[in-house]
C-alpha cells in the first residue's frame, strides 16, 4: 500500500494507534490536481461509479466537479490499496439509516474490510479508514454571516461559548465546532439532516468528550479546521 499512496501524492496526518485503543489513517489530498494516483481527473468515467459520475455532474461549477471528482479518485486510490483492489474495482453501497432506515445511511465498502469517512473543502480532502465506524471532516473558516446564521441552531452551551467571544475569534471557533460535529455525525451515518444541536462538541481548544466515539482535532492549513472520530 505504500507505493500506491506514495504515487497519489497525499500527506498522511495521522497512522499510529490513537488513545483508548482505537486507530485510523488520514491522509490529505489537494483536489486540485489534474491527476490523482496516476488517474486523470478528465477520465473519471474509468474510475468512478455511475452514482459518483452522476454527483460529480449535478455540481454547477466547473471547479466544484472538479474537486468532487479529484477526491473521490483519491478514496478509491486509498481504498483499493487497502484492500487489494483496482480503484475502479471497489464497490461502493450505503448502509441502512439510523435514524429512519433508509438506504442513504453511511457509505461503506461491499462486503466490508475496512470503513472509512471522506471530506472535502476548498481545495482540500481528507480521507479516513478505520476498522470501525469512522468520520473526517475539515472546514474552511466560515464567513461572518455563516456564524449569524448557524449560532442559534447549534447545542446551547455552544452557542453561549460563541457569543461570549469577540467577534472577530467566532469564525475559527465555529469552523472547529463544525468540523468536530460533522466528523461525529458522519461516523454515526446521520449526517446533520436531524440537525446540529447534538452532539456537544465544544468550541475551545480541545473537543468535549462524546460518549462511545474518541474525538480529536487533526493537523490543518490556516483557514481550515479539520477532526476525526473513532468509534471506541
Amino acid at each position: 500500500m505504500t507505493d500506491y499512496v506514495n504515487r497519489l501524492g497525499v500527506d498522511a496526518l495521522r497512522t499510529a494507534p490513537l488513545p483508548e485503543g482505537a486507530t485510523a489513517a488520514v491522509w490529505s489530498l489537494d483536489t486540485g490536481l489534474d491527476a490523482v494516483g496516476g488517474h486523470p481527473v478528465a477520465e473519471a468515467e474509468r474510475v468512478l461509479d455511475a452514482a459518483e459520475l452522476k454527483q460529480a455532474g449535478q455540481k454547477y461549477r466547473p471547479a466544484d466537479r472538479h474537486r468532487y471528482t479529484a477526491s473521490h479518485i483519491g478514496l478509491r486510490v486509498l481504498l483499493g490499496a487497502h484492500l487489494g483492489l483496482a480503484p475502479a474495482d471497489v464497490v461502493l453501497v450505503r448502509e441502512d439509516c439510523p435514524g429512519c432506515a433508509g438506504p442513504h445511511g453511511r457509505p461503506a465498502v461491499a462486503g466490508g474490510g475496512v470503513h472509512f469517512s471522506l471530506s472535502h473543502s476548498g481545495d482540500l480532502a481528507y480521507v479516513a479508514l478505520a476498522p470501525v465506524p469512522v468520520g473526517v471532516d475539515i472546514e474552511e473558516l466560515p464567513s461572518d454571516r455563516a456564524v449569524a446564521d448557524v449560532l442559534g441552531n447549534l447545542h446551547p452551551a455552544e452557542t453561549a461559548e460563541l457569543t461570549a467571544l469577540p467577534q472577530a475569534g467566532r469564525r475559527a471557533a465555529l469552523a472547529r465546532v463544525w468540523s468536530r460535529k460533522e466528523a461525529c455525525l458522519k461516523g454515526i451515518g446521520t449526517g446533520i439532516g436531524l440537525g446540529i444541536v447534538e452532539p456537544y462538541v465544544g468550541s475551545g481548544p480541545d473537543p468535549a468528550a462524546v460518549p462511545g466515539w474518541l474525538l480529536t482535532d487533526l493537523p490543518a492549513p490556516a483557514d481550515y479546521a479539520a477532526a476525526l472520530a473513532v468509534r471506541v
